[in-house]
Parts: structure tokens; sequence; C-alpha cells
């Protein structure tokens, strides 16, 4: 009896396409794309700076005034409106100029005195010093040679630089200026253009609650911040006046300014108070008087007033924020801290309305 044996053949695997080896290299050239894409974006905006820098923070401020541009064209014609608002943010901006040129002049040229107080109290952390000498001594004999840190100073005119620097921010004033006068006497015709683009009534619906709420967004919050800061400028101004600060209103006005800038505004308040404090005072306890009074006063503005004021709609991550704030100060610096948080809520505004199209 004879048996035959029939070969096993080994089993055929198929491979789809889109998968395996073929899926991870897809995978990374949109991975790739996406971080190319990414770094243009970057290099374009710095290298734009300064064309896009006025134009963003005309737009931000042009969605603070739509309110106050709204009721004034019910009165009068929209260009007409757009002029006033201009020269009312004008003659905010020169009344603050002219409150701030004599004070700080008096005070810039104490510097030198405050600079030397400083130093007299930083003499008493001389085992701190010795300890970085022993370092320094260290270093230069592991090395060899002399490890002094030397500081090379340029030899620029000051006059020079004002100079050269004056024409282009001119030109960045002129910028500001020109387009929040035309944002604000064509906003609507913007508006009402881009939403002719829009082919379904859905995503014409979205699109107009995008630009609703991105207005509603930035306007509610830069409003609001701007009567908290009020508030928080005077109750600086009338705790320093109590502890005998010299020019007190000064001090309450800067930060009115300095606090627009969420984390890094309040810090540089605090570290200047530090300084008027050394320039005040002698004696230790009483030089961190005033900074320590602004740093309460911002922990209740922070902590109970803004919360409340603003509310829980306009309220985003503080990681968030964080996150914002550093990327367009690196970025764009104080320009880019006065315009992190309206981008970070303009964006905000566009990706719920982006969530709510897509979903349905």
């Amino acid at each position: 009896m004879k048996y035959a044996f029939k070969r096993a053949e080994p089993p055929v695997v198929r491979v789809k396409p889109g998968t395996g080896i073929d899926a991870g290299l897809n995978s990374l050239s949109r991975i790739a794309l996406v971080a190319i894409g990414f770094v243009t974006v970057f290099a374009a905006l710095d290298l734009s700076q300064s064309l896009l820098a006025p134009l963003s923070l005309a737009f931000v401020t042009g969605l603070m005034a739509s309110p106050v541009s709204n009721r004034l064209e019910q009165l009068m014609p929209a260009p007409v409106a757009a002029a006033l608002v201009v020269l009312l943010f004008l003659a905010f901006i020169a009344s603050v100029i002219t409150l701030f040129s004599m004070p700080l002049s008096i005070w810039t040229d104490r510097l030198p005195e405050i600079w030397q107080e400083m130093q007299r109290h930083l003499l008493d952390w001389r085992t701190v010093f010795d300890t970085l000498g022993g370092v320094q001594e260290q270093i230069r004999s592991i090395s060899g040679g002399k490890a002094q840190m030397t500081v090379d100073i340029a030899d620029t005119s000051t006059v020079e630089e004002i100079a050269t620097l004056a024409p282009a921010i001119a030109a960045q004033i002129i910028l500001f200026l020109a387009s929040l006068y035309f944002f604000l006497a064509t906003r609507n015709r913007i508006r009402l253009s881009i939403l002719s683009l829009c082919v379904t009534r859905r995503t014409r619906l979205h699109t107009a609650r995008m630009f609703r709420d991105a207005e509603w967004f930035v306007s509610r919050y830069l409003l609001s911040i701007t009567v908290i800061n009020a508030g928080l400028g005077l109750a600086t101004a009338a705790a320093m006046w109590a502890l005998g600060v010299p020019q007190p209103y000064l001090w309450g006005m800067l930060a009115f300014l300095l606090n627009y800038v969420v984390y890094i505004g309040p810090a540089l308040m605090a570290f200047i108070l530090l300084g008027v404090g050394l320039a005040t005072w002698d004696y230790p306890p009483a030089i961190f008087f005033p900074m320590a009074s602004f740093l309460a006063l911002n922990m209740i503005e922070a902590q109970f007033v803004t919360p409340s004021v603003i509310g829980r709609s306009v309220t985003l991550n503080p990681f968030f924020v964080f996150l914002s704030l550093a990327f367009w100060i690196w970025l764009w610096g104080p320009i880019g801290g006065l315009l992190a948080v309206p981008f970070l809520l303009i964006g905000y505004a566009v990706l719920r309305n982006t969530n709510v199209l897509t979903s349905r």
C-alpha cells in the first residue's frame, strides 16, 4: 500500500495597502510635513514682526473698542465713529504719557542712589560672594589660566541708536493707528464679505457665531481687565500714599499698565517697588513694605476679583495662558505679552465653533 504525501505550502500573507511599513512611512511623512509647516509659520511670524505686530495689536484693540464703536454708529456714520474712537484712544495715550513724564524723570535721576542702596544691603551677604570667589579660584587653578568674567561694552552713542530706531517706531505707530481706524470703519463689511464665501447655510451660521464669540470674548475680557486694573491701580496708589512713598499716583498708574501682562507684569511691578523701598527707607523691614502691599493687593485681585468679574465663561486654563504668554513674548517681545491672552481667546472661539461644525 502506497501513501502519497503532498508537500505543504507555506501560507501566503497578503498585506493590504496602507498598512505595515507603508503606513509607518506615511505617518512619518505627515509628521514631518506638519513640523516643517510649524517651523515655516514661526519663521514667518518672526521675520514679519514689524508688520504683523502693529496689525495684530490694532485688530485686538479694535475688538475691544467694538462695543463703543457700535454705540457711536447708532448716532453717526461708521467712518466718523471710527475716527472718534481713534481720537479718544490717542487722547488716553497722550494723557498717560503726560502724567508719567515728570515723576519718571525724577525717579530716573534717583536710579544711581537706588543702585547704591541695593549694593549696600547686598554687602551683608559677603559669605555668598566669598563662596563664589572660591569657586572662581578653583576654576582658575583647574584651567591653568585666568577665569575672570569680562564684559565688553560696545561704544555706541545713545543719540545714534535713538535716531536709528525713531523712524521704525514712528512707522509702526502710524501703521497701528491706520489699521485701527480702517478695521473699526469696515469691520462689518469685512464680516459680510467672509460670510458670503460660505457655501452652505450651516457653515455661514457657525462662521457668524465664530465672529460673534471672538469679539465678545476679547471685548469682555479686555474691558473687564481694564476696570479691574483701574481698581488695582487706585488701591496701589492709596497703599503707597498710606506708606508715605513719594509720587503714589505714579505707582498706581504703573500697576494699572503692567497688570495687562499676566504673571510677568505683577512680578516686574514688585521688583520696581522693591527698588522704591530701598530708595525711601534705610532699615530692612520697611524696604519691603511697598512690595508686600502690592503683592497682597495683586493676590486679592487675582484670586477673588478677577474670577468673580470675568466669570467662568471667559476663564482659561492657567497652563495654556502661561504657554501662550511665554511663546508670544519670546516671539514679539512686550507687544506679544499684551496679545498673548487675546490670541488665546480668539483661538478658543475658533476651536469652539469648529468642533461644533465638524461634529454635526
